[in-house]
């Protein structure tokens, strides 16, 4: 079997992290506009979660594009999907459950891509945004059993919690021990 040329290998990669980098700007978007409005809702704790994984998102959109430039591409600034807002708390964290889902599928997707491309740097990109992507979607997960099992209880809990949403550069999977 005739290997493809080096080119068209580097095109499929440079494709498939710009494909990835627009869906992390679409995720930034949503948990910040979620982030304001739980912000809004007075449920803080969320609130100040929401943010740190959007920041989380932030830099895997940057790492994303970082790889894009080292390969002679260009990094794309659209977003991969519409920003769903005004969501209820009751809806809002299986909706980022399932979103973070289909992320770690389609990333490994894109994984293999670079591996069979003969791209190891950027398949070990992926692999390391993978556990991030991991760790968000088992937060979102955790809490919306918490809502399904306790309802209103729940919420009351967190209902006037602080946000502590200052500047916080490391985001979520870092400040809980996710990465490095």
């Amino acid at each position: 079997m005739a290997q493809k040329p080096r080119q068209d290998r580097r095109k499929k990669v440079i494709e498939a992290l710009n494909k990835a980098r627009s869906m992390e700007l679409h995720a930034i978007h949503q948990y910040m506009n979620q982030h304001y409005n739980l912000d809004n809702m007075d449920y803080g704790e969320l609130a100040g979660k929401v943010k740190l994984i959007a920041i989380d998102e932030m830099r895997h959109a940057e790492m994303f594009a970082e790889r894009i430039k080292e390969l002679d591409g260009e990094p794309v600034t659209e977003f991969g999907s519409k920003v769903q807002k005004g969501q209820k708390v009751q809806v809002m964290f299986s909706f980022d459950a399932k979103l973070e889902d289909n992320t770690i599928d389609v990333y490994n997707q894109f994984a293999a891509v670079c591996r069979d491309s003969g791209d190891s740097i950027s398949m070990k990109l992926f692999e390391t945004i993978i556990n991030e992507e991991q760790i968000h979607y088992n937060y979102f997960d955790n809490v919306d059993e918490h809502i399904e099992t306790l309802g209103d209880t729940f919420l009351a809990k967190i209902a006037g919690t602080p946000s502590a949403t200052g500047l916080a550069p490391k985001g979520f999977a870092v400040v809980t021990g996710g990465a490095a």
